[in-house]
């Protein structure tokens, strides 16, 4: 499908891939958060729109729009204003995307990429047909703590979703023995995993050599069996082709 995006006569978004790395994830002993390939690929599952220029900005607790204080180190106009007051910081995303009919696009702040004292608001749009522009909104969740936005962080990361396969879905409960295959999978797992974390405890056992259990990361079952054809380990988002 094709995901393209008009850019309105301004300098060039900055809009890049996303990537698996993470600082806190560097920073876990021995990397071991890489080894969650849940994490990873939800961390490269689509672009990020990143901010060209550095700035500070400070909510004092109060809802009006002048609560929000907003500043950047060489005094000029920062990326980002108070718009809709409430403790809500605003980016203004100057250009319009289009996908293919019957796909939205799902708008979020970087997944797994924690911001203290503000939180990342997330929104759907309909970009098979509106011709609107959207803003990416924060919101404050401590009042008199500083935050700051570096040149080059991600404010925005994005991903084109299928519209109205939720209202498809049919939820419903079931007992896991209901299904004696995947009661069975499920029961050979548990156990799996109760003597692999009790032998880490064990000097020199095989469960200290191995480190950690591979076997989703792997895509195969407990039994060793591939488990699906279309696992992936990692994903790879194109970069946009620049206009030509």
């Amino acid at each position: 499908m094709k995901l393209t995006c008009y850019l309105q006569d301004r300098p060039p978004l900055d809009i890049r891939p996303a990537t698996v790395q993470r600082d806190w994830m560097d920073r876990t002993r021995d990397r071991y958060a890489y080894r969650c390939l849940p994490l990873n690929i939800a961390n490269a599952h689509g672009w990020e729109l990143c901010c060209d220029e550095t700035f500070e900005a400070v909510w004092n607790g109060r809802p009006g729009l002048e609560d929000i204080k907003i500043r950047t180190l060489d005094g000029s106009t920062p990326p980002a204003i108070s718009h809709f007051g409430s403790g809500v910081l605003t980016f203004h995303v100057a250009c319009v995307f289009r996908t293919d009919p019957g796909w939205n696009l799902m708008a979020m702040g970087p997944p797994n990429r924690p911001k203290t004292g503000i939180q990342a608001l997330t929104g759907v749009i309909e970009t098979d047909w509106a011709p609107y522009s959207f803003t990416m909104n924060w919101i404050f969740t401590e009042p008199h703590r500083p935050i700051q936005f570096m040149q080059g962080e991600p404010f925005c990361f994005f991903f084109p979703v299928p519209r109205g396969v939720i209202d498809q879905v049919e939820p419903e409960f079931r007992a896991m023995n209901s299904d004696p295959t995947l009661y069975e999978e499920h029961t050979a797992w548990t156990k799996s995993r109760a003597t692999f974390i009790e032998d880490l405890a064990v000097p020199d056992s095989a469960a200290v050599k191995q480190k950690w259990q591979r076997s989703y990361h792997q895509g195969k079952r407990p039994d060793g069996t591939p488990g699906s054809r279309e696992h992936q380990t990692k994903v790879a988002p194109k970069p946009f082709k620049k206009p030509e």
